[in-house]
């Protein structure tokens, strides 16, 4: 009896996982491939404009989301190609790069004063004061949202001034030290958070002293961030991480310590597993760019 694609999909799905993969997204994308050729009766080795069709789904999508699809679908198609050589591969870059980094938004200063404001004047015994540490985390330590929301009471040493980064991003764990002026807010924070939910085991906690859910999280920033002036895209939580690589590069390059020899300190903070993506940030922002070309013309005239 011939295997559904469905059954190939889960096979490949189990033989990944088995050698570490954990394939979320990857997964639900090519379990959702093997359901829409199965519901369209499909039988046989896959064809490319199989993947092709499904991969432009919905069609109102980006092409950055369509490429993303179609790598997700190729790779399954190249598993099935080593006991199927009738299976066809469609081109890898059809749909052009499937990741675009998008241009960063540069919190200023008074953004985010403003935004630590209108947090503060939110509704609720702990919400305002939840969101305000949030925010205020986030810009002084580069965490990602679903990092800072992952944080537990023990992960937070207030003590010792640091802050337990466990098994985010590629299964990394980090600590990530937390500058002097945090700790009294955070201290604050975490007496009135005891007060109300002495048992709760997130740091970070909502109304009813559960932990706080990321599209909650969003949907309280999207009204934060109302009268906010930006260009051609509205600034997200992740801004702030932009915000502070940001910073931090540029108090280096006014310092006479050279950026680029201290440029793995700022990737292994962040939580990069690649250095190329921590020397993203030189290139990423203007006024970064510039203090860089700067040095660099310098250290040529100076070795000319």
């Amino acid at each position: 009896m011939n295997k559904t694609t469905l059954d190939q999909a889960q096979q490949y799905l189990a033989h990944r996982r088995a050698l570490g993969f954990k394939l979320q997204s990857e997964g639900r994308l090519v379990l959702d491939f093997a359901r829409y050729a199965d519901a369209g009766h499909h039988r046989g080795p896959l064809t490319k404009q199989l993947m092709i069709r499904w991969a432009c789904l919905p069609r109102q999508a980006t092409r950055a989301y369509w490429a993303r699809r179609l790598k997700v679908v190729r790779m399954f198609a190249r598993h099935l190609l080593l006991t199927e050589p009738r299976t066809q591969l469609p081109p890898r870059f059809l749909f052009g790069p499937d990741f675009r980094r998008q241009p960063p938004h540069l919190y200023s200063q008074t953004q985010i004063s403003y935004l630590l404001r209108r947090a503060g004047r939110l509704r609720g015994q702990l919400r305002p004061y939840t969101y305000q540490t949030l925010l205020g985390l986030l810009i002084c330590t580069g965490l990602r949202i679903s990092e800072a929301l992952n944080l537990n009471r023990n992960d937070v040493d207030l003590e010792r001034g640091l802050v337990f980064v466990r098994k985010s991003k590629c299964d990394l764990s980090r600590i990530v030290p937390l500058h002097r002026t945090a700790l009294a807010p955070l201290t604050a924070y975490v007496r009135r958070r005891q007060r109300l939910f002495a048992s709760a085991q997130s740091f970070f906690v909502s109304e009813h002293g559960r932990r706080l859910v990321l599209g909650t999280v969003e949907s309280n920033f999207l009204e934060l961030r109302r009268c906010i002036a930006y260009g051609r895209r509205p600034p997200r939580l992740h801004d702030f991480r932009h915000t502070a690589a940001s910073r931090v590069l540029q108090r280096w390059q006014r310092s006479r310590d050279r950026t680029l020899h201290r440029i793995a300190i700022l990737a292994r903070f962040l939580g990069h597993t690649l250095i190329s993506d921590t020397y993203w940030y030189l290139t990423a922002f203007p006024q970064v760019l510039q203090q860089a070309t700067r040095r660099i013309e310098l250290h040529r005239h100076e070795n000319s």
